[in-house]
């Protein structure tokens, strides 16, 4: 109940796309849709069917919290990307910033002979 009590106070924090189209679409066919809706509608026969009823408010939340794990997992690759990349700049940086100090310390003139 609680879990179900938090998806309907995030509902108001979902953009309009989420709102809109907030899953994948769906890679079944049309007549497999169909069976499955029938299939859902019917009321369930054996008890074990009759218990998954009751937690049938939790497949959406279940659909979210899949799509968040498959887009942190698709996430990661340009993550990791990233830290190289800024590992590399800050390695540059920190020569430059050697070389500029360095510059400094030697005289700009040569000294008379």
């Amino acid at each position: 109940q609680r879990i179900l009590r938090l998806a309907e106070m995030c509902r108001r924090l979902e953009t309009e796309e989420e709102k809109v189209l907030p899953f994948y679409p769906s890679s079944l066919a049309e007549w497999e849709q169909q069976d499955a809706r029938r299939i859902l509608v019917a009321s369930p026969d054996e008890p074990l069917a009759r218990a998954m009823q009751d937690y049938v408010g939790l497949e959406r939340f279940w659909q979210r919290f899949n799509k968040a794990k498959l887009e942190e997992k698709a996430l990661e690759p340009a993550r990791a990307a990233l830290a190289n990349r800024n590992r590399h700049l800050r390695e540059v940086l920190q020569q430059y910033l050697a070389g500029a100090v360095l510059s400094q310390k030697v005289p700009r003139d040569p000294p008379p002979l």
